[in-house]
């Protein structure tokens, strides 16, 4: 059973242009069937009440899948599920939620596995990393505990933490 919390949150503040092109990349990746978010660290600092300014998307649309959506694309890391999309001068990073299997160099995977946002969140680093935003519906996901966290101004590793140092 998945032990998720979702909260209701608004952004209290002009959303920067940035923003405002990502939103538009979540919203076309919603609007054409895929559960998709920002994830990681523009989540966190959004609550800590900093502008964010490398907003990642995570979503369950395949790297082609994304490709056809988005004409402005290039390859980032595709054997990884991830593809750069621009928007005027900005780029975004659009992940395939995954599962990391094996690690080849203590940073990358040897193999991906796509699947749901909850595994995806496990798979990061840390707790106030491992959250995900829906700019559509205003609300934070979080599967790890990492509002929580935050709130207790507390770092913590997903899962293992001597496993999550070596990966790193």
């Amino acid at each position: 059973m998945s032990n998720i919390d979702e909260t209701a949150f608004k952004i209290d503040r002009e959303s920067s242009e940035e923003e405002k092109k990502a939103t538009q990349i979540v919203k076309s990746l919603q609007e054409n069937g895929f559960e998709a978010y920002f994830a990681g660290g523009a989540v966190r600092d959004e609550l800590l009440g900093v502008s964010a300014h490398d907003i990642d998307i995570a979503t369950a649309a395949k790297p082609e899948e994304v490709q056809k959506l988005f004409p402005k694309n290039f390859e980032k890391g595709k054997s990884f599920g991830v593809v750069a999309v621009h928007s005027g001068d900005t780029e975004y990073e659009i992940a395939t939620f995954r599962s990391d299997i094996g690690i080849f160099d203590h940073r990358r995977p040897e193999k991906v596995s796509y699947t749901t946002a909850e595994e995806d969140a496990k798979r990061r680093d840390f707790t106030i990393n491992g959250l995900f935003y829906d700019p559509i519906k205003e609300k934070i996901i979080d599967y790890v505990g990492g509002i929580d966290d935050l709130k207790a101004k507390v770092i913590r590793f997903i899962g293992d933490p001597q496993e999550r140092i070596d990966e790193d």
